[in-house]
């Protein structure tokens, strides 16, 4: 996300989520503004994979059989949607529970975020993707929706629809989902910073800048040693 100079080692962040997470949504935001207050310390984002509903097969089930599997009924997630729709509102998101219609099985989504990645726009694929998803209830089982996303970003459509098609990478996106798993990851969005502290939940971006800002003065101080 920014350059450095030779003599300061940028700090690495992995950030844990899913593209159907709501709070995931929110703390994209969050962290993008806490990087915003520290301009001046240089970071390596990686965006890294998480399936916050590993049971939903492959082509997706609807979204209501989803609420009354996950919640008990569609009106018992009613409540907890107004606490989330408010919170994204709060961060001039918009997320419409509404709209949505299927619930995705997001190990595709994820690949096409390791592919951005190979030309520089995770972020960009990833908010594409959750844009898609919470504002305006996309259908992320769709394969002409993510070429669609993809094309979006700038990657070739032809080419993703293609490799969309094939196993490629999904043992791959597997095993860094199934990582952070048996790392102890169970809530997302987690920021682990440096590869040493995760910080867990949507933190408010004033937090995260103080946590980017002493990790990194603690990691260059011990390179320095």
């Amino acid at each position: 996300m920014s350059t450095s100079p030779s003599s300061v080692k940028p700090l690495v962040i992995d950030i844990v989520s899913d593209v159907v997470c709501p709070w995931c949504y929110i703390g994209k935001h969050r962290i993008e503004q806490a990087l915003e207050l520290v301009p001046d310390v240089p970071v390596e984002v990686h965006w890294r994979p998480f399936f916050l509903n590993p049971w939903v097969p492959r082509e997706g089930i609807s979204r209501e059989q989803y609420l009354t599997t996950k919640f008990g009924s569609v009106e018992a997630y009613q409540g907890i949607a107004g606490r989330v729709v408010a919170a994204a509102e709060q961060e001039g998101l918009s997320y419409r529970p509404d709209r949505v219609a299927r619930q995705p099985n997001t190990i595709d989504c994820h690949r096409l975020i390791h592919w951005a990645e190979a030309v520089g726009k995770a972020a960009e694929m990833k908010q594409r993707l959750m844009e898609l998803y919470f504002r305006d209830g996309g259908d992320l089982t769709d394969v002409n929706v993510l070429v669609q996303a993809a094309a979006d970003c700038g990657l070739d459509g032809d080419d993703v629809r293609r490799r969309l098609a094939t196993d490629e990478d999904v043992a791959l996106v597997s095993a860094q989902a199934q990582e952070a798993a048996e790392k102890g990851i169970s809530g997302v969005p987690t920021y682990v910073f440096a590869q040493k502290y995760a910080v867990s939940g949507a933190q408010d971006p004033q937090m995260l800048a103080r946590a980017i800002r002493q990790v990194s003065a603690e990691v260059n101080a011990e390179a320095a040693e």
